[in-house]
């Protein structure tokens, strides 16, 4: 009777022990490791475990910060028609996978969380095949050195740029999730740089832009972005950067600035439609460019340690200022950066090292 008890009790521990261990694999076999602190990610997700392959609209969303205009997000998630949703941070909890699942009354198929602890997760299988099989991408905000020293000329990146130009998946993000969008970038690799900081000494160490390729978006190959721009500390900064790629590269960068809780989004016509709460709220969005009439439209200053000077007869940049509101209703151009609706026309310059706008 012993040994009758005592194989029975063996075999019901091994057949428990199989269970528990094919139940783990078959919810969540790479989040159960990570939690481990194998993989350098951990991961969680709501939804269906089984992958849909559905026919995304592509586009951009570029979010400014704070909470998310919702309007903004049941687009975004709308251009993903029906398919698994796949959100990228360094940092932060997995409180997107609800909001994005049920909250906003948008079906889709799965939300799925990855939070990166190091850049080690940026060759991970198991990673780069939820990028394969997303069809839409969301950066989360954090610090946006994160994603660019874990993220940019890795697996990572490559599956990015593969799902936006051979899949037409829609990405977008928030803050940092935001700066990373254009083809230039503030890498904030040292810190961050204030207004004043930038427009006193344009080459500042704190000054520090990305053009190695990273993140490849149509309509924003000669645009750097910046967010939270209701903060009077962004606008000196940004329009800084737009003089050093001016000067660095020889071409005429441009510049798409969000208010917090204010929304671009760029559908694959290159119209951008922009969400917020006007009239309720002040939600401004910012499409920033060197004045076309100039023929001379650099900086006439833009040296280490002088005071930036982009004077251009007070006319140095053109920049179209909108209202977000709740139906997305105006719009701007990204084919030709000359033509809006429902915003304005406005005239920014630098007078030895002060913004006037």
């Amino acid at each position: 009777m012993k040994n009758f008890l005592k194989i029975t009790l063996t075999m019901l521990l091994i057949f428990n022990v199989s269970c528990s261990v094919e139940e783990s694999e078959e919810v969540e076999p790479n989040a159960v490791l990570a939690r481990k602190g194998r993989k350098g990610y951990t991961s969680s997700k709501v939804g269906s475990n089984t992958d849909v392959v559905t026919s995304p609209t592509g586009g951009v969303c570029l979010m400014g910060g704070a909470s998310e205009d919702d309007n903004a997000m049941k687009w975004f998630l709308n251009r993903a028609d029906g398919g698994d949703i796949l959100v990228l941070r360094a940092s932060g909890t997995n409180g997107y996978n609800n909001y994005f699942y049920s909250d906003l009354g948008v079906t889709v198929n799965s939300v799925e969380t990855i939070i990166f602890s190091n850049s080690s997760a940026s060759t991970d299988p198991y990673v780069i095949d939820r990028i394969n099989k997303a069809e839409a991408i969301w950066f989360a905000g954090g610090d946006q050195w994160d994603y660019i020293s874990f993220w940019r000329n890795t697996p990572v990146s490559t599956a990015i740029n593969n799902g936006i130009n051979n899949r037409n998946i829609v990405v977008g993000g928030t803050s940092a999730g935001m700066a990373i969008q254009g083809k230039y970038y503030y890498t904030a690799e040292n810190g961050s740089v204030t207004s004043s900081e930038a427009l006193y000494n344009p080459y500042d160490s704190y000054v520090t832009i990305g053009s190695a390729p990273f993140i490849d978006n149509d309509y924003l190959t000669d645009v750097i972005t910046d967010t939270h721009y209701d903060n009077p500390d962004r606008k000196g900064r940004h329009v800084t950067f737009l003089a050093r790629i001016v000067k660095d590269y020889g071409i005429r960068a441009k510049g798409i600035a969000c208010d917090e809780y204010t929304a671009v989004c760029i559908n694959g016509s290159g119209i951008a439609k922009i969400y917020g709460g006007h009239p309720n709220y002040d939600d401004n969005a910012y499409f920033i460019q060197p004045n076309p009439a100039n023929s001379n439209y650099g900086p006439e200053v833009c040296n280490s340690n002088n005071s930036l000077d982009w004077y251009r007869n007070k006319q140095a940049l053109k920049v179209y200022a909108v209202k977000g509101t709740s139906d997305g209703s105006k719009t701007f151009n990204l084919n030709n950066w000359s033509s809006g609706s429902g915003g304005q026309w406005e005239y920014w310059y630098v007078d030895q090292g002060v913004l006037v706008d």
